[in-house]
């Protein structure tokens, strides 16, 4: 069967917004969050965290005790199917919008549409550059970043300072393609260098996804065959340099610090022989602040800062990895 073009993907996706819109929201013109509400949210993909998200905001709209209603999106990372998305959201009137959006830069247009239609945005997780998110979004729910690559950097240090490693070699498997990811990195950095001033970063190459990451990591290994640990800023480089050690023969030679909780980082974590450790901010717990960031917003009662911080978890035990994976039998962080 022939694949769809990505511009026919877009239309479709138009069309279909606006059959949601008209069936499930009872009429998409007018009101604002009343005893009923209209919330437009985007993830930028359908698992791990953003799975996490949708549950929360699912959780918060189920416990309200109003028939709050999301009409939603994966993005799969492409800005132009979240700008039809937003256009058509701006076109039904919802009372808010809440995403992740694709773009520090092409994400800006369809925020700034949406800030002109008089509706209220929210970012989680990332946001567009940061002049342009003080003019058109109202609130940013954000783990601290910086502080998230900290904790895993302070990990690492304790690690190597128990295994008597002055001087670790580590490889960093990165998504630096947002914002987030570098600032991660920074934090990572810092604290490592404070306490290890002889560690060195051999290498620093993108593989957001499981299988790029497997492969990068693979060559990495190759490349230098000294190297102590890989550092993986988001859920699929983990995984990705997880299965690199694993599957190049370096179980127990390299070790991984990694990003993003999942069943599988969990295993892992649980396993210990090769993750040591994993920062994490949970999914659900930013889903159910958005919806209450929006109900505040709505009701007038936002808050004076613009940024509000998401709690971050730093696993670092078998234990640790054992209760998550008790706590989340669903698998969804």
């Amino acid at each position: 069967m022939e694949r769809r073009p990505r511009r026919f993907r877009g239309r479709a996706l138009a069309v279909l917004a606006v059959a949601v819109c008209a069936v499930t929201l009872a009429g998409c013109a007018g009101g604002r969050l009343g005893e009923d509400g209209r919330i437009g949210v985007v993830y930028m993909d359908a698992q791990g965290y953003y799975a996490g998200v949708r549950q929360g905001m699912q959780d918060h709209a189920d416990e309200s005790g109003r028939e709050l209603q999301l009409l939603e999106l994966n993005a799969r990372g492409d800005a132009s199917e979240e700008s039809t998305f937003v256009d058509v959201a701006a076109s039904a009137g919802v009372d808010a919008l809440v995403l992740s959006p694709v773009s520090a830069t092409a994400s800006i247009p369809a925020l700034r549409l949406a800030h002109e239609s008089g509706i209220p945005v929210v970012c989680y997780n990332t946001c567009i550059e940061d002049g342009a998110a003080r003019e058109y979004v109202t609130s940013y729910i954000l783990g601290d970043p910086h502080e998230f690559g900290r904790l895993l950097g302070e990990a690492a240090a304790e690690h190597f300072e128990a295994e008597e490693v002055d001087d670790p070699r580590i490889a960093v498997l990165n998504c630096e393609f947002v914002e987030v990811c570098v600032q991660r990195r920074e934090g990572f950095e810092e604290a490592l260098f404070d306490r290890l001033p002889d560690a060195e970063i051999v290498a620093n190459q993108q593989g957001a996804t499981i299988d790029e990451a497997v492969d990068v990591g693979e060559r990495v290994l190759t490349a230098h065959p000294d190297l102590d640990a890989f550092y993986g800023e988001a859920g699929g480089a983990t995984m990705g340099a997880v299965r690199a050690v694993r599957s190049s023969g370096r179980t127990g030679d390299v070790v991984v610090f990694g990003s993003d909780m999942s069943t599988d980082a969990a295993r892992a974590l649980s396993d210990h022989t090769v993750l040591k450790a994993n920062v994490d901010i949970s999914g659900i717990a930013v889903g159910r602040m958005a919806g209450e960031t929006v109900e505040d917003i709505i009701a007038g009662e936002e808050g004076d800062e613009f940024v509000t911080n998401a709690p971050i978890d730093l696993y670092t035990t078998p234990e640790d990895g054992a209760q998550w994976l008790e706590e989340h039998p669903d698998g969804i962080p």
